[in-house]
Order: structure tokens, then sequence, then C-alpha cells
């Protein structure tokens, strides 16, 4: 990871198992890890609020440390988990929905009507996800068109459910 919107430059501990991220591009971020925490049973031992304020910035800023080499978190991930939590759609969606959907990144942007370019972009966090990047994501889902003709209406529940199974 050589991306320098991923390089940590601070963190700073809040209350109730949440954290402020400062990233190298500027941006910061409040992330709750209290569900995460209470998912996760590697990250069970920070149930422990004086391990918690532990938190530091790993080697590089690629990580929170808690226990240097055992327990952090990816500042990508973190990012990610950020830009979701602050309702924007994270640069994961768009690496899991090429994968889903078996797409190199030349059909993916074709698919979506972009360049290649531009869908590396939001793939790899460089630029946010517009609104209707991820719609179009979604609604190439529903309809899973075949070749260049694009459907001419959203389907019913039954066509979905054909198209699903």
């Amino acid at each position: 990871m050589n991306k320098q919107h991923f390089c940590l430059i601070d963190v700073e501990v809040l209350n109730e198992y949440r954290l402020r991220l400062s990233y190298a591009d500027k941006k910061v971020f409040e992330v709750d890890l209290a569900n995460l925490i209470d998912a996760s049973v590697f990250l069970a031992p920070l149930k422990n609020r004086s391990l918690f304020v532990q938190a530091k910035v790993g080697f590089c800023g690629r990580s929170i440390d808690w226990i240097e080499d055992v327990l952090d978190l990816g500042s990508d991930n973190l990012r990610n988990l950020g830009v979701e939590q602050a309702g924007g759609i994270g640069h994961e969606r768009i690496w899991t929905w090429l994968h889903e959907s078996g797409f190199t990144l030349e059909q993916g942007a074709e698919a979506l009507g972009i360049s290649r370019r531009m869908l590396i972009y939001y793939r790899d966090g460089e630029k946010p996800i517009p609104r209707s990047i991820w719609l179009a994501c979604l609604g190439w889902d529903a309809v899973r068109p075949q070749g260049l003709n694009l459907p001419m209406h959203a389907p019913s529940v039954q066509e979905y459910a054909s198209l699903h199974s």
C-alpha cells in the first residue's frame, strides 16, 4: 500500500470506543469501533478500556496499533469505515463489486460508462465515489445486462429472482 491518502498522521482516542483519525491528505474521520470490537474475537481485548486508550499510529502510518505486531487495524480499512460511517461510499465497495461481478477493470469501467483510470481512482480511495456511480453498480447487479444492450426497465421481483438464481 503506497497511497499517501491512507497514511495516518495522528490518532486521538475519544469516548465509547471511538477514534479521530487524521490522514496525510488532511482528511479527518471519526470512527466508531464498538460494533467491530463486539463482533470480532480478534478485537475482543479492546473491550478493556485501558488497552483501547493506548491506540497509536503504527509503522509509517499504515495502521493503528494497540499491541505492536499483535493487535492492530489497517489505516486503509479504518479510512473506509470512516467514509462509510460519515455517510459516504467506501472504496472497498468497488473492490467487492468488481470481484463479485467477475469484472476486470476494463469491463467494470465499460459497464459504468467511465474511464478505467477513474474506476481505479474510486477503487483505490483516491477520489470519493459519487452516489450515482454506486447506484450504477447496484443497478448493474440488479439487471445483469448481457452485451451492449441495456434494459429499458428495472426488473420485477420475479425477473430479479430469475436473474439471481
